[in-house]
C-alpha cells in the first residue's frame, strides 16, 4: 500500500474526529450564547445534565454568558462518577476552541491529566463546587466550603438530639470523591465524633441518587433498625431515605440532615421531611466562573486560589446559637 493510499483513512478520520467533536458540543447542549459575533467561547462540563443542583449551574452559566457577550458549550458525564465522559468532553472542547473550560471533576485524580493537557494548550480551567486532587490541577476553584456545610449540619444535629443517644446512618457518595469526602468529615466534626466512631451504626454510599439512597436506608434499616439519625450527601439522597423511612413508619422519629438548599429540598424541610440543610448556590459559582475566563480572554490575567460562594443553615426548627435562617429565606434563595 503506496503512503498516498494509507494517508486517505488517516485523514478521513481527523476529519471525522473534527465532526464528531462539534457534533458532541452541539448534542451535549450548545447553551446561551453571546452577541452573534462573539469569538470567546466557554465550555461548562457538570457530573450529570440531570441532578436540579447541575441543571441550576447551567442556568447560572447561561445567564452570564449574556451577561459577557461569551458563547458557550456545555457536556456532562452520563452519570455521577463517568470520568470517561468528562475527559472526552474536554478533548472535544479543547478542539473546539474554547478559552475555558469550567468543570465539576466526577473524579477528583482521574481527571487531572486531561486538564493538565488543556491547559498546555493554553486553555484556562476552573473548577467549581468540587476540588480536583491536587487542588492546583485546576488555575482556580468556586465552590462552597463543603467541610463547613457539613459542620453546619453536623453541630444541628448534635444540638436537635438535645443528649439523646445517636444511631447514626451517613448515606455518603462515593469513595474518593472529594466533595463527598469533605462533607462527611465535616459532619462527623460538627456532630462531635471520629471517624469509625460506634455511635455510626451503618454507612452506605448514593452516589447522590434519590433511588440508590432509598436503596441505602432500606439496607441501614435492616442492619441497624434502632438508627435515629441520618446524615446524607445531598438532598435526592436525603429525600430517598425518608422515602424508606416512611414506608417502615419511621419517617416521625428518625432525623434527617442534608447538604445542597435546591428549593425541592427546601420545600421538604418546611415540609417536615427533612430537619436542616446546608444551602450552597451553584448558580453563583457559575456566574463567577464564566466571567473570569471573559475577563482572561480581555486582559489574560488568570485567576487562582479558592473562592468560597456560601452556605447557609437552612431549618424551621433552630437551635441556640446556630445562625440558621428559615425556609422562608431559604425558598428565596434556593440556588441563587
Amino acid at each position: 500500500m503506496s503512503p498516498r493510499t494509507r494517508s486517505v483513512p488517516r485523514l478521513a478520520a481527523a476529519t471525522a474526529g473534527v465532526l464528531a467533536a462539534g457534533l458532541c458540543l452541539t448534542a451535549c447542549g450548545e447553551g446561551a450564547q453571546g452577541g452573534d459575533g462573539s469569538s470567546v467561547k466557554v465550555g461548562l462540563i457538570t457530573k450529570t445534565d440531570t441532578n436540579p443542583f447541575f441543571v441550576k449551574m447551567r442556568q447560572g452559566a447561561e445567564r452570564a454568558a449574556k451577561t459577557h457577550d461569551v458563547r458557550l458549550s456545555t457536556a456532562a458525564g452520563k452519570f455521577d462518577g463517568d470520568n470517561a465522559g468528562q475527559v472526552t468532553a474536554i478533548e472535544n472542547m479543547v478542539a473546539a476552541g474554547v478559552k475555558g473550560i469550567l468543570i465539576t471533576p466526577n473524579d477528583s485524580k482521574a481527571i487531572v491529566p486531561a486538564l493538565e493537557r488543556a491547559r498546555a494548550r493554553g486553555v484556562l480551567v476552573v473548577a467549581l463546587d468540587s476540588p480536583t486532587d491536587p487542588e492546583d490541577a485546576t488555575d482556580a476553584l468556586f465552590a462552597t466550603d463543603n467541610r463547613k456545610a457539613g459542620e453546619l449540619i453536623g453541630r444541628y444535629a448534635k444540638s436537635a438530639m438535645k443528649g439523646r443517644k445517636a444511631k447514626i446512618a451517613t448515606l455518603d457518595l462515593a469513595p474518593g470523591v472529594a466533595v463527598g469526602v469533605q462533607r462527611h468529615q465535616g459532619f462527623l466534626k460538627g456532630f462531635g465524633v471520629p471517624e469509625k466512631d460506634p455511635s455510626v451504626v451503618c454507612s452506605q454510599d448514593t452516589g447522590g441518587d434519590q433511588a440508590k439512597g432509598q436503596t441505602a436506608m432500606e439496607n441501614c434499616l435492616q442492619k441497624a433498625p434502632s438508627l435515629n439519625l441520618v446524615y446524607a450527601i445531598n438532598e435526592p439522597a436525603a429525600l430517598g431515605a425518608w422515602t424508606a423511612l416512611k414506608a417502615k413508619g419511621r419517617e416521625k422519629d428518625v432525623m434527617i440532615v442534608t447538604v445542597d438548599g435546591g428549593c425541592t429540598g427546601t420545600r421538604a424541610v418546611k415540609d417536615g421531611k427533612l430537619a436542616a440543610t446546608s444551602q450552597q448556590y451553584p448558580l453563583k459559582m457559575a456566574e463567577q466562573g464564566v466571567a473570569a475566563v471573559a475577563r482572561f480572554a480581555e486582559d489574560g490575567k488568570k485567576p487562582s486560589g479558592y473562592t468560597d460562594t456560601g452556605v447557609t443553615l437552612v431549618t424551621d426548627e433552630p437551635q441556640s446559637g446556630d445562625g440558621s435562617r428559615d425556609t422562608a429565606f431559604g425558598l428565596k434563595n434556593c440556588w441563587g
